[in-house]
């Protein structure tokens, strides 16, 4: 089914083009794409399947896991604390979470939970895939264990745990766990159809994602006492959790969220469009600011690529994102394939979920070319 729906502003049309390729062609089995633009949703389109042996299409209500994704919104729940005052990313973790000082880590910041520079980039040997799901044990396996290098030194991606870190300090301060606090505070007002730990009303509505071939990574090569060797491995990532019930359950802010890309792009229009979108205001342009506060800039040491982290969100940089601009512009992806941008200077979010996964980390070739379409459109 190379059949797209939805609406796309004759400006865009290019987007529409690429989605329907992309669906001939079978790089996609099923996808959605959103764009606003000046608090207006101008693309907001859908097609393909929701199954893999193509009985159900997907559909404009089709939800999927969208992976790291979940982690801009896990960023924006915590902003919204600190636009209240509750919450400040500059002071240590352990004034909101006592115990995380333990082991050498009473220096850590709330901004290096925020931008994976905590030294604290997964869970430290034993742990599994079920540990995650039990959050007294998780979060307190995580207060116990020491950093890996110096926090503040260098960004190390925080791929399974950010949810669990940022989680934590947001539990500490309001009583309410992630998912809660982000249904309540965040999805509600803006009316936005994602979730951070799903409820069984919604299963129905979500397609599973298709396994992409294995991470880019030869651990083994790098080293048991290596960044990239713990993070990978504490615990192993394996796609298929994501059809579990017990995985979508669990309150996995750094990876387990569902949704879709209206949701996504409704949801990051907050940013892109000074703290408020459609009538609902959750951030002050000074709240915003803080994410483009520099954390680290370099070699990820857990990815092994160059990486530029604000607080919360991913900046430009020339050699992993070419196709962004420079300016007040953030972003990030979903293993896989997912992603999303808000750029601020132009007023402008683009948004990207599909179900079938590919090779690597941080967007790739569709997600690409369809940013690109879409500053294309806007000149």
């Amino acid at each position: 089914m190379s059949d797209v729906h939805g609406y796309c502003d004759p400006r865009f049309e290019n987007m529409r083009d690429i989605l329907a390729a992309n669906l001939r062609s079978g790089a996609d089995l099923g996808a959605s794409v959103a764009v606003t633009l000046n608090n207006e949703s101008v693309v907001d389109l859908w097609g393909g399947w929701a199954d893999t042996a193509q009985t159900t299409p997907w559909s404009e209500h089709t939800i999927t896991n969208v992976w790291s994704t979940t982690k801009t919104l896990t960023s924006l729940a915590a902003l919204v604390l600190a636009d209240r005052g509750e919450l400040d990313v500059h002071a240590p973790v352990a004034k909101y979470w006592p115990e995380f000082a333990a082991n050498g880590k009473s220096s850590v910041k709330v901004r290096h939970l925020m931008s994976h520079t905590s030294g604290v980039s997964a869970w430290a040997q034993p742990v599994t895939i079920e540990d995650l799901y039990d959050w007294e044990k998780s979060t307190a396996m995580l207060a116990a264990q020491p950093p890996w290098w110096e926090p503040g030194t260098a960004s190390g991606y925080h791929a399974f745990n950010q949810g669990h870190l940022v989680g934590e300090v947001i539990r500490r301060i309001t009583g309410k766990k992630l998912g809660e606090f982000f249904a309540d505070e965040v999805a509600g007002p803006l009316g936005a159809d994602f979730h951070i730990g799903l409820a069984p009303e919604h299963d129905q509505r979500v397609s599973n994602i298709v396994p992409p071939p294995p991470l880019p990574f030869d651990l083994a090569a790098m080293g048991p006492e290596s960044v990239a060797f713990k993070t990978f491995t504490g615990p192993a990532p394996d796609p298929q959790m994501a059809w579990t019930t017990a995985w979508r359950r669990a309150d996995v802010g750094a990876a387990n969220g569902h949704g879709n890309a209206r949701s996504v792009a409704r949801l990051q229009s907050i940013i892109a469009n000074g703290g408020q979108f459609d009538g609902v205001r959750l951030l002050s342009p000074k709240t915003i600011d803080l994410i483009f506060e520099e954390q680290s800039n370099g070699i990820d040491l857990a990815i092994g690529i160059p990486l530029r982290f604000g607080i919360g969100y991913a900046l430009p940089d020339p050699q992993t994102v070419p196709y962004l601009p420079n300016g007040r512009v953030c972003y990030w992806g979903g293993w896989g394939g997912s992603f999303v941008v808000a750029d601020l200077d132009r007023r402008l979010t683009i948004a990207y979920m599909m179900n079938k996964m590919a090779g690597g980390i941080i967007g790739g070739p569709r997600s690409d070319a369809l940013v690109k379409a879409a500053y294309l459109a806007i000149g």
